[in-house]
């Protein structure tokens, strides 16, 4: 008994953050929070309905499951919370369900990964001539509301405009490129290159400034290469 309670434990742990599952054990549901600083993080396979044409179902899930899992390693390791995969994105945030300072920071260093993972995928498929995914990745910093709602397939979540424009850096973006907001920028700019792109018109936003984030700056990183 106690074995499977420990199994089933570690599974729910794997959906909901630990405070959140302790606060639905200990009073059945959880009240919404307020953070008024956030990262988040999205991606987004560029050309994916293409190249699923090409796949068998259990090749284009095999595939998947090869990228998102290596996700799933990434943000853990940056300590940033998953939030969701919906079709081809991938969703996670910096500074939830424990508030930090260093959650724009973290998710860049994260996003750089996940992009030098996916310029390495391209290189080996490009050379055995299969079909290959590019990515593109946006991320914004703000405010926001998180939280578990529903009754059924419990799943925490988040809102606001922060996540918003977050989405919008995404579909914004250029493939194989990290597209960020000013909010992200003006917190980052001091340990990271930025390219200044100008006004960006992004949808149901208006024109927006944004960045790519090209590297770490030399004085920063690991023999002056900028990518550790």
């Amino acid at each position: 008994v106690k074995e499977a309670k420990e199994k089933a434990d570690m599974l729910i742990l794997n959906i909901l953050p630990r405070d959140i599952v302790e606060e639905l054990k200990d009073h059945g549901y959880t009240k919404p929070k307020y953070y008024s600083s956030v990262s988040v993080l999205f991606t987004d396979f560029v050309g994916f309905t293409k190249i699923a044409e090409l796949l068998s179902p259990q090749e284009l899930v095999g595939e998947l499951d090869k990228c998102f899992s290596y996700f799933d390693s990434v943000t853990k390791r940056y300590k940033l919370e998953k939030l969701k995969t919906i079709g081809d994105a991938y969703m996670c945030a910096g500074g939830i369900p424990t508030e930090n300072g260093t959650h724009p920071i973290d998710c860049l260093l994260a996003a750089f990964e996940i992009q030098s993972f996916m310029k390495q995928m391209k290189i080996i498929k490009s050379q055995l001539n299969l079909p290959y995914w590019e990515l593109r990745l946006g991320i914004n910093t703000g405010p926001l509301i998180a939280g578990v709602v529903g009754e059924l397939k419990f799943a925490f979540d988040v809102w606001g405009d922060t996540v918003n424009t977050a989405s919008r850096m995404e579909s914004s973006g250029e493939n194989g490129k990290i597209n960020i907001s000013k909010d992200t920028f003006d917190r980052v700019k001091i340990l990271f290159e930025c390219e200044h792109r100008g006004k960006i018109s992004a949808k149901n936003k208006g024109e927006m400034d944004m960045y790519f984030a090209i590297s770490i700056k030399k004085d920063f990183s690991v023999n002056g290469g900028g990518h550790v």
